[in-house]
């Protein structure tokens, strides 16, 4: 944002600026509007809409890889948001990094729907590792996403000390006896997870 827009926002009346963003879809306002200034960030946190939005639904919308680059910068100090839906978004290991960054610091999220997406074993891999600390994740889908038997070996490490995570859905990936086996190994010592979500989703 340049350096006038900015100025403007130190200045504008409260009322002018909700007025602006009323007029802006979920997807907008949550990427556009964090971070800006500090100013700005103080009127949104107060702002009904901000405080309201809990659930995020960007089913479809083909946001790509630069699209979960800007929700991932939104989503890493958001702490109203707890279920986002990201369902055949054409995100690739690229775009799943950065949700996976973002997941290491984020403490609202609990449901995550990456399904039918391109994360594949480097976005499985960039996502395991944001599990190994991710305490408030409780629901993660991938299914539909080219994961192969590297990638469930990433997810299955991070789930030996995960206590949060209840449900992994990684049906309709390419996932083979070696990729079966790691989560059964994980499942032995994990007890929090549900038994069929991991594996015979998996299958």
């Amino acid at each position: 944002m340049s350096r006038d827009v900015t100025s403007s926002l130190l200045t504008l009346p409260v009322e002018l600026i909700y007025r602006i963003l009323d007029n802006l879809d979920d997807f907008t306002f949550l990427c556009s509007t964090r971070n800006v200034c500090q100013r700005l960030n103080y009127i949104t946190d107060a702002y009904h809409r901000y405080q309201a939005l809990t659930t995020l639904n960007l089913s479809e919308n083909s946001i790509g890889d630069q699209g979960a680059q800007h929700l991932a910068h939104a989503l890493t100090n958001n702490k109203t948001l707890t279920i986002l839906n990201l369902e055949c978004n054409e995100i690739s290991g690229l775009g799943a990094q950065h949700l996976g960054n973002a997941l290491t610091s984020n403490t609202a999220l609990t449901s995550i729907d990456l399904g039918h997406n391109e994360i594949g074993n480097r976005g499985a891999q960039h996502l395991g590792n944001a599990l190994i600390n991710n305490t408030t994740l409780i629901s993660f889908v991938l299914r539909l996403n080219e994961i192969e038997d590297e990638g469930v070996e990433n997810l299955a490490f991070a789930l030996r000390n995960n206590r949060t995570l209840t449900t992994l859905d990684l049906c309709n990936n390419r996932i083979g006896d070696n990729g079966a086996q790691h989560l059964a190994n994980t499942l032995i010592n994990n007890t929090v997870i549900d038994y069929p979500s991991a594996a015979l989703y998996a299958l």
